[in-house]
């Protein structure tokens, strides 16, 4: 179960099943879910939700890809720090300071990540 300093958490992924099948696990686990289908939508839902204690995105979306997003994250010093986990089938270099869930994705690695990096924000 998240703890309360941790509850919200934002799920950026442009396959509108896999988008909903994360938000619904996260939910079940006690997490206030988020969500966008791309990196643009994402810094609009971001300024818009409570601290999150972390992003989920994907590397390869439309409009605003996952690479774009983060770099656009660490120039903005309210998001700078915020953690990122990318989900994502390619094996890209990571940016750093991120970490990886490859697809497909095994929820319960998914949610052991989310609640570890949950409990180091409180």
């Amino acid at each position: 179960m998240a703890t309360p300093n941790c509850e919200a958490v934002l799920v950026v992924e442009d396959q509108r099943d896999l988008r909903e099948l994360v938000v619904e696990i996260l939910q079940e686990e006690g997490f206030r879910v988020y969500e966008a289908a791309n990196g643009r939508e994402a810094l609009q839902v971001l300024r818009e939700m409570p601290q999150p204690a972390l992003v989920l995105a994907d590397l390869m979306m439309p409009v605003m890809d996952g690479s774009s997003l983060i770099a656009a994250l660490r120039e903005d010093d309210q998001f700078a720090t915020l953690p990122v986990v990318i989900v994502s089938a390619l094996n890209a270099r990571l940016p750093e300071g991120t970490r990886l869930v490859k697809k497909p994705i095994d929820l319960d690695d998914l949610t052991q990540i989310v609640s570890e990096l949950c409990l180091r924000r409180a």
